[in-house]
């Protein structure tokens, strides 16, 4: 990979005051100052509904799938607009295939929207869940690979897990599933933004991302990539803006012909005049920024965090195996009781997710809130 210049600090972007430590985009992302502006205004419209032309109901949605499209490296009728990652992996969901006996293969301690569906889908079907246990390096894919037999009918699987950022190599899973012919959902809402994507390489069935984390979008917003093998599925709702010429309000006709792609998996009343603007303006600063050069930088705050972890005789797993945005820091002897309030009362703010430390730094992260971080946690080590 070439190597990429490394960002400035983007703080004044943000409304995060000067003693807030935020180390925590892996939770929820503070929503960037133009965002903020843009959904307000959005929201505003609707004061004046007899400004609001049908038109307007499809235009930020169209504009949402090209920016979208850049980041998954897909098409823009590849894109559906969904409000949660559990939408669209319920969507995935109802349009693949397991039968009785066959695996659905995920991880120990995957995210519960990405683990539920596939309980639920497993016990309709008769398949059989199959969790690959943690690995004690951090090395996921090996564990994957073993459990992908000509029994796998269905990999869900995140680029990286949520509690800790350990890495699923998804080339190599892809690779895999070539050849016993199963599909691969993925869960991209911890890295879709920090962490670059090749959608040649993985080829998903489907890949879903919601926004509010690392996309720096509201809430209740997210984004689904469809395979256009699966275009013509059945949607979980059958609204009417997915419909052929449902610009024109003034046809009352019902319509049994979708739009083309994948925006008959858009989740209903998808012209949000209030979230899809404030969306819009988070995915546009991604696209300025460039998600090589996010992950050049996050990654130079992960490794020095990493650093100063070592230097205090904490475990974080080795680069090789983790997510360059992400760290997931452990204590020999376990978490201690109350780091997480002590923390807090030194104003940082970072997650407990098992028997991790989550450490999520962004572009809003200055040197000082590191070395913040790294006082506060030796005052406590």
């Amino acid at each position: 990979m070439t190597p990429q210049t490394v960002l400035p600090e983007q703080r004044e972007l943000f409304d995060i005051p000067e003693e807030i430590c935020y180390l925590n985009c892996a939770y929820m992302s503070p929503l960037l100052r133009s965002t903020v502006s843009a959904g307000r205004q959005g929201l505003e419209r609707k004061s004046q509904p007899w400004n609001i032309r049908p038109p307007d109901f499809f235009s930020t949605a169209r504009q949402i799938r090209s920016t979208a499209a850049t980041l998954f490296g897909s098409t823009a009728d590849e894109i559906a607009i969904i409000p949660s990652a559990s939408y669209g992996l319920a969507a995935a969901a109802n349009n693949l295939s397991v039968g009785k006996g066959q695996k659905i293969v995920v991880l120990a301690e995957q995210y519960p929207s990405n683990y539920y569906i596939w309980q639920a889908l497993a016990q309709r079907s008769g398949a059989v869940i199959h969790s690959v246990p943690r690995p004690g390096d951090g090395d996921w894919s090996s564990g994957i690979l073993q459990a992908l037999d000509g029994s796998a009918a269905i990999a869900a699987l995140p680029h990286c897990h949520w509690s800790d950022g350990t890495l699923v190599d998804l080339a190599r899973i892809r690779d895999r599933l070539d050849e016993t012919g199963g599909a691969l959902v993925v869960d991209l809402t911890q890295s879709l933004g920090a962490m670059e994507f090749d959608l040649g390489t993985i080829r998903p069935d489907f890949a879903v991302a919601a926004a509010y984390k690392w996309l720096l979008g509201p809430y209740a917003t997210g984004l689904l990539y469809v395979d256009p093998r699966h275009h013509q599925g059945q949607p979980l709702e059958l609204p009417i803006f997915s419909r052929k010429n449902a610009v024109e309000f003034s046809d009352i006709s019902y319509r049994d012909e979708f739009e083309p792609g994948a925006c008959r998996f858009d989740v209903g009343e998808v012209g949000n005049f209030a979230l899809l603007p404030a969306l819009y303006d988070a995915l546009q600063q991604l696209l300025k920024w460039q998600v090589p050069r996010i992950q050049a930088s996050l990654a130079e705050r992960t490794r020095a965090i990493a650093a100063a972890a070592g230097a205090l005789g904490l475990h974080v797993v080795d680069p090789a195996y983790r997510a360059p945005h992400f760290l997931g820091i452990r204590f020999p002897g376990g978490l201690p009781a109350g780091l997480a309030e002590h923390l807090r009362q030194q104003q940082v703010f970072v997650s407990i997710r098992g028997d991790s430390l989550r450490v999520t730094p962004y572009l809003y992260n200055t040197d000082d809130d590191l070395e913040k971080f790294v006082l506060a946690l030796r005052a406590f080590v």
